[in-house]
């Protein structure tokens, strides 16, 4: 019997393979469960401070994925590497801090935490104003800065989960309002069809009491002299309406 599968498709078919769960649901791959490496751009205008600053999040997982010495820098390595999170000092040259924070949070690309020597209540205020989600006062110490960035993130997602409940919850409105109007429309249609049915049946009445038509020749009088005279079949019944009605008999029907 001819081989069905090569060796090497029977190897690659075992490595694709994955055994079910006791619930009968297939477990993910090994290295599929393994947490994935959170990304950090550090700005920070001090070098020796930043270095510290760097080797401590390394040490503890994190990927430094951008350095910068100004704020400027700050916000294109943010731009550009799209982190995690981002540590940002308050006191840089070229563009502080606060402004830098401001303009990565405006363009929700990722959470920033302020870094700064100081802990007045006016800084925190306009740091979080410009939009930070948390703030380490230096010298940096792990159990301070790590918790903060975990915060930071945590708040960060939780914006963006509300961010995308309002936008589907906007979308789900605009649909609604797309459906309610093309609802109206068609009532209006058909309320507009009932009437010119009315009116049509009423001179059809007439035409057959006052100018001796059958109802069907009546009915086909109305229909080929709207046809041939493109008159609207309402305005027709209208003007046969206002021609052989009787006004009493009209207003005593009423």
């Amino acid at each position: 019997m001819d081989q069905v599968l090569t060796d090497e498709e029977l190897k690659a078919a075992a490595n694709d393979f994955v055994e079910p769960t006791a619930n009968g649901e297939k477990a993910e791959k090994i290295e599929d469960a393994e947490p994935r490496q959170r990304t950090v751009v550090v700005a920070e205008d001090e070098s020796v401070n930043r270095m510290d600053l760097v080797a401590m999040l390394e040490d503890n997982g994190y990927k430094v994925v951008g350095e910068a010495a100004n704020g400027e820098e700050a916000v294109e390595l943010t731009r550009k590497e799209r982190p995690d999170v981002v540590c940002m000092d308050v006191k840089m040259p070229r563009m502080d801090g606060i402004t830098a924070a401001g303009t990565i949070c405006d363009e929700n690309i990722a959470p920033v935490v302020m870094l700064t020597a100081y802990s007045q209540s006016d800084l925190v205020k306009q740091a979080t104003g410009a939009g930070a989600m948390a703030y380490v006062t230096k010298p940096y110490e792990e159990s301070k800065l790590l918790p903060a960035l975990e915060v930071a993130m945590g708040r960060f997602a939780e914006i963006n989960d509300l961010l995308d409940t309002v936008e589907q919850n906007e979308g789900k409105l605009k649909k609604a309002e797309s459906q309610l109007k093309e609802a109206e429309e068609k009532l209006k249609k058909a309320e507009e069809t009932l009437e010119e049915r009315k009116l049509v049946d009423r001179a059809k009445g007439l035409l057959m009491d006052k100018a001796d038509f059958s109802e069907q020749g009546a009915f086909r009088w109305i229909q080929k002299t709207s046809m041939d005279q493109r008159i609207p079949k309402k305005r027709l019944a209208m003007a046969i309406i206002a021609k052989y009605g009787d006004a009493k008999s009209e207003s005593g029907q009423n």
